[in-house]
Order: C-alpha cells, then sequence, then structure tokens
C-alpha cells in the first residue's frame, strides 16, 4: 500500500496550491523545527484589495535566530487589524458570510501565543472547511536526525510513508538517491494548470492566500484545486 507524506513548513493563511498539497497525501508535517526566515511566507501572505495585491503581515519581533515553532507573538492587536482588513476588501464576495463563520472565531475570539500555533489553527480550519481528511502533524511529533535530506527521509520512516511528495522548489537542495536507496519515492509537486475564477478587484492572481478563493467560490473551491476531492 502506497503511503504519502509531505513535510513543509507552516505559513500564514497559504495560496491554495499548499492546500492542494496537503489533500494529496495521507499524512502532511508541519516542519517548523528549522531556522525561521524573515520577510517569508511563514509570517505573512497577500490579499486582494481594489489598490492591488496587500500583504497581512504578523508581526514577530527583530529576533530572527530561532527556529518557526520558537517564534512567540509578543502583540496580539494584530489579529482584529488583520480581520478588519480581510473583512472591507472580502465582504461583497458571494461566500463571505459563509467562510467568515469559520474563520473570524480565529481572528477575533482566540488569542494566539505562538506563530506555529497561530498557522495550524489556520491550516486545519481552512483544510476542515474544504473537507480535506489528511491528518496533519508536528515534525516535533517524531525524532529528529542530522542531515537535511536524511532528516526527510527518517521522518518518512516514523510516519511509515512509502511515497514523499515536495514542493519543486526543493529540487535545489534534496538528495534524491538518499530517497531512492531507502526505499521510499521522490515525488516532485506540481503547481501548475490551476484554472482562474471570478475575483474581486481586477485582474486575476493566482498566488494570492486561498481566503481570496474560498470567499469567492465557497464549497465550489475544489473545483479550482487538483486533488481536494469535490
Amino acid at each position: 500500500m502506497i503511503r504519502k507524506a509531505a513535510i513543509v513548513q507552516s505559513n500564514y493563511i497559504p495560496w491554495k496550491g499548499y492546500f492542494d498539497m496537503i489533500a494529496a497525501v495521507d499524512e502532511f508535517v508541519l516542519f517548523d523545527d528549522v531556522q525561521f526566515t524573515k520577510n517569508d511566507w511563514r509570517n505573512r501572505n497577500q490579499i486582494k484589495t481594489p489598490q492591488g495585491v496587500q500583504w497581512l503581515t504578523v508581526p514577530v519581533g527583530q529576533d530572527i535566530n530561532r527556529r518557526i515553532r520558537d517564534v512567540i507573538l509578543p502583540d496580539t492587536r494584530w489579529q482584529a487589524k488583520h480581520w478588519k482588513t480581510i473583512e472591507s476588501n472580502y465582504r461583497r464576495a458571494p461566500h463571505f458570510d459563509s467562510v467568515a463563520e469559520e474563520i473570524e472565531p480565529l481572528y477575533t475570539q482566540r488569542q494566539h501565543d505562538g506563530l506555529s500555533s497561530l498557522n495550524r489553527a489556520l491550516i486545519e480550519a481552512i483544510s476542515a472547511f474544504l473537507g480535506t481528511t489528511t491528518k496533519i502533524s508536528n515534525s516535533w511529533d517524531y525524532i529528529l536526525t542530522e542531515g537535511r535530506t536524511q532528516r526527510l527521509v527518517d521522518l518518512c520512516k516514523q510516519i511509515g510513508a512509502t511515497e514523499y511528495v515536495s514542493g519543486p522548489a526543493a529540487k535545489s537542495y534534496i538528495d534524491e538517491k538518499v530517497f531512492l536507496d531507502q526505499g521510499i519515492k521522490l515525488t516532485w509537486f506540481d503547481y501548475s494548470g490551476y484554472p482562474e475564477y471570478t475575483q474581486l478587484w481586477g485582474g486575476f492572481v493566482h498566488g494570492v492566500s486561498i481566503l481570496d478563493l474560498l470567499f469567492n467560490c465557497g464549497k465550489d473551491a475544489p473545483k479550482y484545486m487538483r486533488h481536494v476531492a469535490r
């Protein structure tokens, strides 16, 4: 039996491709034991507005010499601000109310102290809305070994995965031979070919947060994805 796994750093309200990868595997590991990178997708993402694409950035303080899982959120005032920005730009979207019912409480009723727990809460809520049943776990649920590629291989073994699904950007550092020598198939995920859907505010943009797709398409969102069950 083929059992697929993906091991990816957590992102803040990721784009649709991130959730497509979740749906394509049996277990999705949030790999937050690695170095936090500033001005990256870990604590920010983009939405569409009448003025164009806008960044939403979670404030994390100045110290970048820490793992993602160790990033503490020093100020919670950003939560209300982010939701207000999301609401003001998407309240005209056809499915705003039904999606907001699931997402708004995570901004207005729940306090988030750490970046990893924030990202996981939002990822799980969005996955549930999409009907995805993939198991989501943290890298610290398992024993982590040394070696960039070997660590991924060892995680796959602990999960019981026979196939590892990776984003194409990892081709620059993953040693495919290590996977093959351990009997684990390595597959590169394809993010191309997504169909367009009706968006607010001008020309179509693929790379924004999946919230854009959800607010505009609601439960029809899987029609514009490749691996989420329809």
